[in-house]
């Protein structure tokens, strides 16, 4: 079986690779060691049709159970390469003002240097969302950028309620 890696600056490293049977399978490692892995809609290959989410170790028992323990070793080496870099998931919750707003409203990479690579949705992956992708309630954004940018983009998306 053949397995191609690709790297995700900022956010990891995938795994594709298709079984016997024709399914498309993809497993990305994030940068705090969680995963998710997805398999493809037969007829859009670019469309994931189901999405499992994946705690730190049961990513590692999986990477461990497809025999790939190269997984950890390439995703260590991803981690030392670009120094000060840092991923974070956000969640958009209900109650934050920019659920159902443009992600350009955030101003979000003006505010905090921060940019937002992806968006998790449901089991749809939006890479690269453009300033008019709407953000939706439970929508996990891939953001990138320093500890404390990423702390100020937390706050921007998810303000703490107001006493």
């Amino acid at each position: 079986m053949d397995i191609v890696e690709t790297i995700l600056p900022g956010v990891g490293i995938r795994y594709d690779f298709t079984a016997k049977a024709g399914t498309r399978l993809a497993l990305v490692i994030d940068r705090e060691g969680g995963g998710d892995l997805f398999t493809f809609d037969e007829d859009d290959p670019d469309r994931a049709a189901c999405r499992i989410q994946l705690e730190p170790e049961e990513a590692s028992q999986l990477a461990e159970l497809l025999g790939a323990p190269r997984i950890t070793q390439r995703f260590a080496q991803l981690s030392r390469e670009i120094p000060g870099l840092e991923t974070k998931r956000i969640t958009v919750r209900p109650d934050s003002p920019y659920a159902d707003h443009p992600l350009g409203d955030t101003r979000a990479r003006t505010l905090t240097g921060c940019s937002i690579v992806a968006a998790i949705r449901g089991e749809a992956v939006i890479t690269a969302p453009t300033p008019q992708q709407r953000l939706l309630s439970g929508d996990v954004l891939i953001a990138v950028g320093g500890a404390e940018g990423l702390s100020a983009l937390e706050a921007l998306i998810n303000p703490p309620p107001t006493a």
